[in-house]
């Protein structure tokens, strides 16, 4: 498996991941963040197949922050979503960004787990904050010391 850098090709299978992952379907999200951002847009390829993405951008001139990780369904728990964790905050750091934050929904409990595991720190909790009203929990990780 590889991570690199999202090309247009690509489009088709993060739509695939995406619709199954989120309940809040946009497509074209995902090409705005191409051609504005195409620096924090990375997939997983396994053999040919897009098996992950992760998409990253920077809001400050000290916050990266990660907008959506997904990894397809029958790939999960193999470390795919780990690497790609991994290749957005080493994205950030290149751009010598002190903080990543997220929000992750507070019944996800899987993905909660991987940021703890990758030292995300739950800050506080945003009520109401999908369009289903769902709570959202923010995260946030230090990159660089100060």
């Amino acid at each position: 498996m590889i991570i690199r850098k999202f090309e247009p090709a690509d489009f088709e299978g993060v739509l695939e991941i995406e619709s199954v992952a989120f309940s809040e379907h946009n497509p074209f999200l995902y090409m705005n963040f191409y051609e504005m951002n195409n620096e924090g847009f990375l997939v997983a390829e396994e053999k040919g197949y897009i098996v992950g993405f992760v998409v990253g951008y920077k809001v400050s001139d000290i916050e990266g922050r990660i907008f959506s990780l997904a990894v397809r369904e029958g790939y999960q728990s193999h470390g795919i979503g780990t690497q790609l964790l991994k290749s957005i905050i080493g994205v950030f750091r290149t751009m010598s960004l002190k903080y990543s934050s997220l929000e992750v929904r507070i019944s996800n409990h899987g993905a909660q787990k991987l940021y703890k595991s990758m030292d995300f720190i739950a800050c506080w909790i945003e009520h109401g904050y999908y369009s289903d009203g769902e709570d959202g929990i923010i995260m946030k990780k230090q990159l660089l010391l100060q």
